[in-house]
């Protein structure tokens, strides 16, 4: 009987021992649980989480971030894992692209935390389920966003059950079946676009609740397809459209070579596309080009992104509210030349109808570049045409924060206090969360800290 992918990966995760993983890899698991439990609180007060903590009726021991109520598992893993994401502040994976922390890292705890597995489990199991999302997103790039689904929620699923089966200690033939589990819980389509709707915000939480559930029927004996990636009616040809992929971008070196150690982290809370374009609108004001003066705003850009990020055009221009405007590169490359930077507050919904912003911003449309590396490489690039005549231009070959110019731990924790003062905690519960993050990996899971 031919050995199937999944069956290649389980028997990958199921020798990884936290002992052994390069320091590299552990440091980043670090990094994503310090960004996450920031994101978490900075949203914890927000309408979406509010009423994602309300819609959960199961009750039980496990920690909702910042909340003082207390949820079964999988109500954990969904609540924390919307309110991770819900900024659009989280990590991305620039090859993919996929946001990992938001789905693996509430996952992880939240069965941690349940079923009394202590620190190292938890780190082989978001060291796991991240490296599970990466690289799944290598084997169709774009392939997912172009039939109009959300790779993070699609595959977030499929490495939410990596992870917590590997935090678990569950064995190869329970990691098969967890994963083949997990294919028939992925979904998540990407209509929020249209006009700012919350659903995006629910993706990595679903996907972490719906992995860890997939983990746990595996665990019990309920049996999932083994050819679940690669099969004719496998992951890939229903979400992708194709069954044929680079499937040794999966399984070939994994647990061999980390890719999660170039995992970027967000300088700003918006789609992470429009970040290179956000850093070359902030210099070109720091020129001295007063908005007044621009006659047009030309962007050359990936064709990737255009449908995203981009179009329809006039919509981009002038977004209906704050969530949408995330999602326009038009909107953020005026709010940083107006404002100076894209903070959390520029995405309120006043903010939007500054007519500043709104004035610049419809001055922006783009080009597509033929020959743009994107999903490899997030780049910007903005050609400012002056009433003058006077031609201005900049441009960024790499995502700030990524693998060229990463953030640093004191970027992480200076961004960590921002959020958690953002979500109305003070320097003592700052530091004492911060100090619970640091150590958390070694000993026993205790999240009660981190509570309401």
């Amino acid at each position: 009987m031919t050995t199937t992918v999944a069956e290649q990966l389980s028997e990958r995760i199921a020798v990884l021992d936290a002992a052994r993983l390069p320091a590299a890899v552990r440091a980043k698991c670090e990094d994503l649980l310090i960004d996450v439990i920031g994101l978490c609180v900075t949203a914890r007060k927000a309408e979406y989480v509010r009423s994602a903590l309300a819609a959960c009726d199961d009750d039980g021991p496990c920690t909702a971030i910042g909340h003082k109520r207390r949820l079964s598992a999988a109500g954990a893993a969904f609540v924390n894992g919307t309110a991770a994401h819900g900024e659009d502040f989280d990590d991305t994976f620039e090859g993919g692209p996929v946001h990992a922390g938001a789905v693996i890292v509430p996952a992880v705890l939240a069965a941690c935390e349940r079923h009394n597995a202590d620190g190292p489990s938890a780190l082989v199991g978001i060291a796991v389920g991240v490296e599970t999302i990466c690289r799944l997103s290598l084997v169709v790039p774009k392939a997912i966003h172009r039939s109009g689904f959300h790779p993070t929620a699609v595959l977030g699923a499929i490495a939410a059950a990596a992870g917590t089966a590997a935090a678990l200690r569950c064995d190869r033939r329970q990691i098969v079946d967890a994963l083949g589990i997990a294919g028939s819980m992925a979904g998540g389509i990407i209509e929020y676009l249209a006009e700012g709707a919350w659903t995006k915000r629910l993706h990595p939480g679903w996907a972490a609740q719906s992995g860890l559930r997939a983990a746990l029927l595996g665990r019990a004996g309920f049996v999932g397809p083994r050819t679940v990636f690669e099969g004719v009616h496998g992951l890939f040809n229903g979400f992708a459209h194709t069954k044929d992929g680079d499937y040794q971008a999966l399984v070939g070196d994994f647990g061999e070579r980390w890719v999660l150690t170039a995992l970027a982290f967000k300088p700003y809370p918006c789609g992470t596309m429009a970040h290179p374009f956000i850093d070359c609108a902030r210099r070109l004001a720091a020129r001295g080009i007063a908005a007044e003066d621009i006659e047009e705003l030309v962007c050359e850009t990936a064709e990737g992104i255009v449908h995203r990020l981009w179009e329809p055009l006039a919509d981009k221009q002038r977004p209906p509210n704050g969530y949408a405007a995330k999602f326009s590169i038009p909107y953020c490359i005026a709010s940083g030349f107006v404002r100076g930077g894209v903070g959390l507050d520029a995405f309120a919904d006043e903010s939007v109808r500054d007519p500043c912003v709104t004035a610049l911003a419809a001055k922006v449309r783009y080009e597509i570049d033929p020959n743009n590396p994107y999903p490899n490489e997030f780049t910007g690039h903005i050609r400012a045409v002056l009433r003058d005549g006077k031609i201005i231009e900049e441009r960024q070959p790499h995502l700030r924060g990524g693998a060229h110019e990463p953030l640093e731990r004191h970027d992480l924790e200076e961004k960590f206090a921002l959020n958690t003062r953002h979500g109305g905690w003070n320097a003592k519960r700052i530091d004492a969360a911060l100090g619970l993050a640091r150590k958390l990996y070694d000993g026993a899971i205790d999240l009660k800290a981190l509570g309401e």
